[in-house]
């Protein structure tokens, strides 16, 4: 069975959907990995999305109205335009095959779009839909990432019930620690709620690394203080900043794939997959 994890923050703009595809990426090419990954864009912003599979082909599947995440969450639910309630979508209509690497590793997606915002104005027994889904087909995969949206909302409750782990990206700037103390809360209401589920902390990784002191240094000051009191994993592996995360982006490649990307950068990365692997039992 696949191992479920959401990696989350409730502060935006920490790189959730560049490490999520990074990662995804570094799990199922390297020759001593090939992990077969499906990655889930659980995000109205839908970036993963388009990280994976460029702004064309993300837009004809919009023209072409195939399945995205929006249409698993709105099952059920009656609607004026389609006289009834919203027949099920099956797995594998909404699972899109991505990128398939000798040897066994590959990547699918299912693909977001704006309107799950919509679903949010409604949310009623809508958070175990992807779970269920999820059971379908884990037994297909060794991984499965969910790129979460940075709020609490019924994607949250949805994202807990369908992972064992959530990892949690930090840029370490004083803005970005403000989400960690919403994310304890969250979990701890969530825990409560639905004891009968495991959902662990992998730990929070400081994402976008710069090394400017004393900005940098204070804030993980705090996080490290936060995560303390919580008993959360840091990992010791940072994830530092490259000008080629973004060039990445836009060409639609992972860190070791892009234009003239430095090694030692490649390397940092491939430090904390390794550390990622070890953490969650992969």
């Amino acid at each position: 069975m696949a191992i479920k994890v959401s990696v989350i923050n409730m502060k935006g703009g920490v790189g959730k959907s560049t490490l999520t595809v990074n990662l995804a990426w570094h799990l199922a090419a390297y020759r001593d990995l090939l992990k077969r990954v499906l990655v889930v864009d659980l995000d109205p912003q839908f970036n993963a999305s388009q990280y994976l599979l460029g702004t064309a082909e993300y837009q004809r599947i919009l023209t072409l109205k195939q399945p995205t995440i929006w249409d698993v969450f709105e099952q059920g639910t009656r609607t004026p335009r389609t006289g009834g309630a919203m027949s099920k979508v099956s797995a594998k209509k909404v699972i899109r095959p991505y990128r398939t690497i000798d040897g066994g590793g590959k990547i699918d997606l299912i693909p977001s779009r704006l309107e799950l915002a919509f679903s949010l104005k409604n949310p009623g027994q809508k958070e175990r839909h992807l779970s269920r889904l999820v059971r379908e087909v884990e037994d297909q995969y060794d991984l499965i990432l969910i790129d979460c949206a940075p709020t609490e909302s019924v994607l949250t409750t949805a994202a807990y019930l369908a992972s064992d782990w959530l990892l949690v990206p930090v840029k370490p700037e004083y803005l970005s620690t403000i989400g960690l103390p919403l994310l304890v809360q969250s979990m701890r209401e969530f825990k409560a709620e639905n004891e009968e589920h495991t959902l662990e902390l992998a730990g929070v990784v400081f994402n976008a690394t710069l090394n400017y002191f004393p900005e940098e240094a204070l804030a993980k000051e705090t996080v490290r203080r936060i995560a303390k009191q919580n008993k959360w994993y840091v990992f010791e592996h940072e994830v530092e900043y490259s000008k080629s995360y973004p060039k990445g982006a836009r060409e639609g490649r992972p860190l070791f794939r892009t234009s003239y990307s430095r090694v030692a950068k490649r390397h940092n990365f491939w430090l904390f997959a390794r550390e990622f692997v070890q953490r969650v039992g992969l």
